[in-house]
């Protein structure tokens, strides 16, 4: 069993192989139009990174919505969030701020929370890096650097990071100079699709890790830890 946000990025990225075998299909028909067809793959890494982006919004809801439904109490709640929240009352110009916490108000607050992070995620998060990944979860969910877990057999946490700014940066060319662009081939798209699934496995199980710690209940019993190469 898997989140719904990584069953949605799943089903999202059926386009990303609609796109691969497209080019497939035609470069098979006419091999001379290999070099014609550089559009499909700058489609594919545009896609796949407001996918990634999706994906680190979706989760971190589902996130929330777990600790609401299941933490006990608040004192519960990862150490790092609970500062996050004392902070954003503590900003609050509402005197009172500090009783909406009463009882169970906490999870209204959570649930609130989200909706203003949400808000200003879509003002600020418009390059899903490292750094603007691992503040989002650190200001979400207490996370404090979720990047740190971002391993794997042949790939460290600090080189994965690295290369999902890399990848960052060729979007970033795609998006904005188009044609000018430089050339992105089929070999750089299967590199960054195997990329973004890595991180989308990494960040699930750690969030799952924190989320069974904080409430005894785990979101998703199945979830498999995938340790094998990088590809």
């Amino acid at each position: 069993m898997t989140s719904s946000a990584q069953a949605s990025f799943v089903k999202n990225c059926e386009d990303i192989d609609e796109l691969q075998q497209v080019f497939a299909d035609v470069t098979a028909a006419s091999p001379g139009r290999r070099r014609r067809l550089g559009a499909i793959h700058k489609s594919a890494v545009v896609l796949l990174t407001a996918f990634w982006e999706a994906y680190c919004e979706d989760i971190a809801a589902e996130a929330l919505q777990h600790l609401v439904t299941h933490a006990p109490a608040a004192r519960a709640l990862p150490l790092e969030l609970r500062k996050q929240v004392a902070k954003d009352l503590a900003d609050d110009q509402d005197i009172l701020a500090a009783w909406k916490l009463a009882d169970d108000g906490w999870r209204s607050v959570l649930v609130s929370r989200l909706e203003t992070l949400q808000e200003a995620r879509n003002r600020k998060l418009n390059t899903p890096n490292a750094r603007q990944i691992d503040d989002f979860f650190h200001r979400t969910l207490g996370i404090e650097k979720i990047s740190d877990s971002w391993h794997w057999t042949n790939m460290n946490a600090q080189r994965a990071a690295e290369k999902l700014d890399e990848y960052l940066i060729v979007r970033h060319e795609v998006a904005h100079r188009g044609n000018a662009a430089f050339t992105i081939w089929q070999y750089d798209v299967n590199e960054y699709y195997n990329h973004v699934w890595r991180l989308v496995e990494r960040t699930a199980a750690e969030i799952a890790g924190m989320l069974t710690g904080a409430t005894g209940v785990s979101p998703w019993p199945d979830e498999a830890v995938d340790g094998g190469e990088d590809t």
